[in-house]
């Protein structure tokens, strides 16, 4: 009896559940690589100037005394520098450093910049409220919908999850106006949650690299002012006093090195967060928007 009991029970369905969790934790990985991606970037941009400057400046065809020691491969101790980039190697290895956080600079603000681009969207994001706006006074939500799907930006994701909501709201008859909105508001503050930290992200290289490559440069300069002055004491005369003179004009590459790369800094990072402001600013529009307009056209 039991055995029919069994047969006659149907086959249960997968619940969606795992799949869900599944998806959930596929895009919590992609999230750590990304991640981890930009975390070594700077490493690979420090090794990337190493390169440039051991391999490309600090050539032995570049400089009239190279270094006859192969012990010294690290940084070999050339002389003579026959062009004016090359006279950049006989800056130190704070050199190097500086270049790998210029190429981390330059890395970020494309990668920053075509992040933002995105989600800018197409258009002027204040046209693109006042045309939602006129369609839900209108009560027209599919063709304010299809205007979203037209922004593709941060403010078209947020604004298309608000009215989705908006159209849930407005066939539902248990909840009153006021609750309706209450809903309508925590839809949209859910999406920007998960809006803002992609526009904000990897800020914090640029911010940090145009505080650190200034005082970069001044170290090396500093360093490179320890062994001009350290080489004028041990041989005295004209020549130490020319050797000093030509020190110094390389040691200052550290710090024409470590200014500029804070300088572009600075300024994309000023660029950026204008820009995000901007966004930040249509999305907190967009939501007054909807909630205003639900809140007028179906008391």
């Amino acid at each position: 009896m039991s055995e029919l009991n069994n047969a006659a029970k149907p086959a249960s369905a997968p619940a969606p559940k795992p799949t869900a969790q599944k998806h959930t934790s596929a895009g919590q990985q992609q999230a750590r690589s990304k991640n981890l991606v930009a975390s070594l970037a700077p490493l690979f941009c420090i090794i990337l100037g190493y390169l440039i400057w051991r391999v490309g400046l600090g050539s032995a065809s570049n400089f009239t005394a190279p270094d006859p020691d192969p012990s010294h491969w690290f940084w070999p101790n050339h002389g003579g520098p026959l062009g004016t980039f090359t006279k950049m190697y006989e800056g130190g290895i704070i050199v190097p450093i500086l270049i790998g956080c210029f190429l981390t600079v330059l890395t970020f603000v494309i990668e920053r910049f075509m992040t933002i681009s995105r989600a800018t969207g197409t258009g002027n994001i204040s046209a693109f409220v006042r045309q939602v706006q006129i369609h839900l006074n209108n009560k027209e939500l599919d063709k304010a919908i299809a205007a979203c799907d037209k922004q593709k930006g941060s403010v078209g994701n947020v604004m298309k999850s608000g009215l989705k909501k908006y159209k849930e709201m407005v066939e539902n008859t248990e909840l009153d106006t006021e609750q309706k909105v209450l809903h309508i508001q925590k839809e949209i503050e859910e999406a920007t949650a998960l809006e803002l930290p992609m526009l904000e992200k990897n800020l914090v290289f640029l911010s940090t690299i145009a505080s650190v490559a200034t005082l970069l440069g001044l170290l090396g300069t500093v360093m490179g002012m320890i062994r001009s002055f350290s080489k004028l004491g041990d041989d005295g005369g004209g020549e130490a006093a020319r050797e000093l003179s030509q020190g110094i004009s390389e040691a200052l590459y550290n710090t024409a090195l470590g200014i500029g790369t804070s300088a572009v800094a600075i300024i994309m990072y000023n660029v950026f967060t204008t820009r995000i402001d901007a966004i930040t600013f249509g999305i907190d529009e967009s939501g007054f928007t909807l909630t205003q307009s639900f809140a007028s056209n179906y008391k």
